[in-house]
């Protein structure tokens, strides 16, 4: 922030980048060397940290960035953390694995709010690099980290199997740059958020209030219609890259993290027949292998082939979780202790 001395009074920045972080040293300095490199300048830098123990504070102190320690530590706690305490009239939320993939980066994303109307933007897509580590590859070309989320088609990223960024049925005005997409209806609401999301902080401050930041559920709390925008640009996301065991560990957090505050959560995941048409699709693996050699014809990677392990994977992993949560051995998180 600036200070001006002359009228003694605070000017913030335009955009408050909201950065969640623990043990992140390894991928974090790729991260803010590529929003270092912004045309637009008007931001700063929040890095909302669950008590690192490697070297991401000294990497952040190098950037000059603002440190906050979050004592909750997870990401949807630092993203609510970040918020707080800034001041900026937009809110970015990226990760630590994203990296921006082009200098104009930021002035794109914020083109669409020139549009009143426009309450949010978000990357068309995930940044295809042919020489990433498989799974970062498969999640740029099926368009999402979450087979089930593809599966379900409330994706949120350009697909090379379906050709769409979503299978949701959302009226959407092409304005060239970006996309506008009218949501009008809480059963028709892609998984928006994280990964490069733009808010304006006065839609945030109407419809978010709590110590956890779900961004698809305020989208499903707001009034319709809601205006949002898909720009026409990428964003990288080093999403497990190679790792099998990373990628087993992020599905189990993922749906750990939901049963343990769902009491709390308004985002509308799926329906039993979604459930039940998946796991048939997964478990028998030929509909799996037979979308991975669709995918593979019309963008050849050897890491479409991933699809139906990725699938099997993940009903196991969901399987499990849900069996534990079932018979009491994920204990759901109370107001008062969601609140502290």
């Amino acid at each position: 922030m600036l200070l001006n001395t002359s009228k003694n009074s605070v000017i913030f920045p335009q955009i408050s980048i909201v950065i969640p972080t623990l043990n992140s040293g390894r991928i974090l300095k790729e991260c803010l060397d590529s929003i270092k490199k912004q045309e637009f300048l008007d931001y700063e830098i929040l890095i909302i940290d669950g008590g690192s123990t490697d070297n991401t504070l000294e990497i952040a102190e190098n950037f000059h960035c603002q440190i906050i320690n979050n004592p909750l530590k997870t990401g949807e706690a630092a993203k609510a953390l970040g918020f707080r305490k800034s001041h900026s009239k937009f809110i970015a939320l990226i990760d630590s694995d994203n990296i921006l993939p082009s200098k104009n980066w930021l002035s794109k994303m914020m083109l669409p709010f020139k549009d009143p109307e426009v309450i949010g933007s978000e990357p068309i897509s995930f940044t295809y690099r042919k020489n990433a580590g498989y799974i970062e590859r498969y999640s740029a070309l099926l368009g999402a980290n979450d087979p089930f989320a593809f599966f379900n088609g409330n994706y949120d990223r350009f697909s090379y199997l379906s050709q769409k960024w979503t299978n949701l049925k959302l009226k959407t005005i092409d304005k060239r740059e970006y996309l506008k997409v009218n949501i009008d209806d809480n059963r028709n609401i892609p998984t928006i958020g994280a990964n490069g999301t733009i808010f304006r902080r006065d839609f945030l401050n109407k419809f978010f209030h709590g110590d956890y930041l779900f961004d698809i559920d305020i989208l499903a709390i707001a009034p319709k219609p809601l205006y949002f925008t898909k720009v026409k640009i990428g964003i990288i996301h080093t999403f497990c890259e190679s790792s099998l065991l990373k990628f087993i560990r992020k599905q189990q957090r993922r749906l750990s993290d939901y049963y343990t505050l769902q009491k709390y959560r308004r985002y509308q995941w799926s329906s039993s027949s979604h459930i039940l048409t998946f796991s048939l699709y997964s478990l028998l693996i030929f509909p799996s292998l037979y979308d991975s050699f669709r995918g593979y014809l019309k963008k050849p990677d050897s890491a479409w082939f991933f699809h139906p392990l990725a699938c099997w994977l993940t009903w196991w992993v969901y399987f499990i979780v849900t069996l534990k949560y079932k018979l009491h051995l994920l204990k759901p998180i109370n107001r008062l202790e969601w609140r502290q």
